[in-house]
């Protein structure tokens, strides 16, 4: 008879077997092959407590091939942790915790979403980043834990595992650890068809502790991770030599087996070879399961011996004040004279050193871009290799992983990352603010040069469709601040949310600091999305819409048209998804119905039929920039007052 480490390892196959079959649909390879892995790991090595899957100290376990959710979801429930048999059962059902790839805050235990491959990967090095940063603040007596990181051939084909990982050789996270599935399979057949590198090798060039085993011996197993966990200056890759589809008689081995249901006649033929009852389906023997929860007392106790430290610890306050959300009321928020002109993006630094004086654990940096978006902490130092005091990271030119790191010291908890690069390279980060907002965690992105405006450099990094590109992703709260105290506003904004991420949107150019003493509303309406900047003088006649650096140009067009007799109302709407969450009173209060309307904004008009219904007009760049000094790129593309006065005549019948 098996030893009951592999009697575990093969009930996970059996689990995984029965599951993706009853659902006809899912990928039993993988957590097949992987199966000996999670039961070294979760048996002997993963420091956790299955009472409170989430003690602050635990360690991480990010699955990054999440199509092996059932590897997860099996020892999840096997462990006590979260899950049901009749979950299991309900494998990619509607309303079932178990979904097809796993994710974030549906079970305990489930750390963050994956699914698009390689997002795990650049996760992990984020978490390890916060456990890294935060015993540098705390010491190993309340941070003392691992990330441990499944990950196969396909997250380590994509270039966001290439990118985080080399970040994460530089500052030299010891205590990452990643499970290289090495199955040398994908869907379309055998890994030999693009891959051939040597991922070890590639590897140790990033500076990484490199190990390698047969994924199937126990003994093996348990000796790396051992050296792994050892091994505190450097992370490190295990490669894990496995079979897909272990156990299966006929589909072990070949893609076959990797996304697609075994079949019943398969099903029986694999359980039989593994010493399974070919009949019984979500068998689970009572020695096994007793075996992997027989130490969940000691775990326990290692729980309560901490959060005793944690109660005598002379930082606790400050450790509790790190895992909750920030106090933004105690901020000393800047404030800035009316009349002269300032870029939001320097309003926006100004913003940041006041929320870091004040919220000690945010932390965050730019993809080599600090000083034109204005991402530093003055007066704080560099994360570096062996220096963990400081708050400002340097990504690289790595955009695509500085966004998935920031989701990964999100997901961690006790930190509040922020990051920064050129709108136009928010196109790099999608895949990864797109995950955030899915998770609804609470990243901020500082994107600065935000339209054609930013001028010579022209239109690879002239922003036109990006705007209504990102205001698609559900839970993003895009924000085109139109001012400095609109910047404020919506810094306050960001570090408040903790439904989701914020984008602020931000320009290269001065804009007129709004004196908001005479006619013109506070700033504070940014926080419901849109609100009535300035009123009309008299009837009103037509409302223009702006966001952004559009606005003072809409106010600049009002004028024009008080002038003339024509009643204009300027609406500031610097975030669509806040204003269109608000009731139908305010929202119709701001933008009434009946009256003409006109928008304005430096960037693609589609979606503006929204506001300005199907009478009104917008005034947008349906195309590319061009290579011109910003005002002379703005006049050629026709986004002036005077354009603004033409349309606004126009809907409102006067040309």
């Amino acid at each position: 008879m098996p030893v009951i480490e592999q009697r575990f390892a093969h009930t996970i196959r059996g689990l995984s077997m029965d599951a993706v079959q009853a659902a006809n649909s899912g990928h039993p390879g993988a957590p097949m092959g992987m199966a000996e892995l999670a039961t070294v790991l979760w048996d002997q090595h993963l420091r956790r407590d299955p009472a409170d899957p989430h003690w602050p100290d635990r360690d991480r376990v990010v699955l990054s091939n999440g199509h092996a959710s059932m590897l997860l979801y099996s020892v999840l429930y096997l462990t006590g942790t979260a899950l049901t048999l009749d979950d299991l059962r309900r494998f990619r059902q509607l309303g079932a915790p178990t979904a097809g790839h796993p994710e974030y805050d549906e079970i305990p235990g489930v750390e963050t979403t994956t699914g698009p491959l390689g997002q795990g990967v650049g996760n992990g090095v984020g978490m390890a980043l916060a456990e890294r940063w935060l015993r540098e603040q705390f010491g190993p007596e309340l941070v003392d834990h691992h990330t441990w990181v499944f990950a196969g051939d396909g997250c380590l084909m994509e270039g966001i595992s290439a990118e985080a990982c080399s970040l994460a050789g530089h500052l030299g996270l010891g205590r990452l650890i990643v499970l290289y599935d090495d199955n040398r399979i994908t869907i379309d057949g055998a890994t030999d068809l693009t891959f051939s590198e040597d991922v070890a090798a590639r590897y140790a060039a990033y500076g990484w502790h490199t190990l390698s085993v047969d994924g199937h011996d126990i003994a093996a197993i348990a000796a790396a991770m051992a050296a792994a966990k050892a091994e505190e200056g450097r992370p490190t890759l295990i490669s894990c030599r496995t079979t897909i589809g272990r156990g299966s008689p006929k589909l072990a081995g070949s893609n076959k087996s990797h996304g697609s249901p075994l079949g019943p006649p398969e099903v029986a033929a694999s359980k039989a070879a593994l010493g399974l009852d070919p009949d019984a389906h979500f068998a689970v023997p009572d020695d096994v399961l007793a075996w992997i929860r027989r130490d969940d007392a000691a775990r326990a106790t290692t729980h309560a011996v901490w959060a005793d430290r944690l109660a005598e610890h002379p930082q606790r306050e400050r450790f509790q004040r790190f895992h909750a959300p920030p106090a933004v009321d105690d901020i000393a928020w800047p404030t800035f004279e009316p009349g002269g002109k300032l870029a939001t993006r320097k309003a926006s630094a100004a913003a940041l050193q006041a929320a870091a004086a004040t919220v000690e654990n945010l932390i965050g940096g730019s993809a080599d871009l600090a000083g034109s978006n204005g991402s530093l902490i003055k007066g704080s130092a560099d994360i570096g290799p062996g220096a963990f005091g400081g708050r400002n990271l340097h990504f690289g030119i790595r955009e695509h992983a500085m966004a998935a790191i920031c989701n990964g010291l999100a997901l961690h908890g006790g930190v509040h990352p922020y990051c920064a690069t050129f709108l136009c390279f928010h196109d790099y980060m999608r895949p990864s603010v797109r995950l955030a907002a899915l998770m609804h965690q609470p990243v901020t992105y500082i994107y600065t040069h935000d339209s054609i405006y930013l001028g010579e450099d022209g239109p690879t990094h002239q922003p036109v469709e990006h705007l209504m590109a990102m205001r698609l992703i559900p839970g993003l709260a895009v924000v085109r601040p139109a001012d400095a105290a609109e910047t404020v506003e919506a810094w306050r904004l960001a570090l408040a949310r903790r439904d989701g991420p914020t984008a602020l949107c931000l320009t290269r150019q001065g804009l007129p600091i709004l004196d908001r003493a005479g006619d013109l509303s506070a700033a504070s309406g940014l926080q419901r999305g849109g609100y009535v900047l300035a009123e009309a003088q008299g009837d009103l006649h037509v409302v223009l819409i702006a966001t952004g650096s559009e606005v003072s140009m809409a106010l600049e067009a009002r004028a024009r048209l008080q002038a003339d007799g024509v009643g204009a109302r300027v609406v500031s709407l610097p975030c669509w998804s806040l204003f269109d969450a608000q009731d139908a009173a305010y929202r119709a209060s701001v933008i009434p119905r009946g009256i003409p309307r006109v928008s304005v904004e430096a960037g693609r008009t589609l979606g503006w039929e929204r506001y300005t219904g199907e009478t009104g007009a917008t005034i947008g760049i349906d195309r590319f920039g061009v290579s011109a000094p910003a005002s002379d790129a703005a006049r050629y593309l026709g986004l002036t007052a005077t354009a603004v006065v033409e349309a606004a005549r126009g809907v409102c019948g006067l040309v």
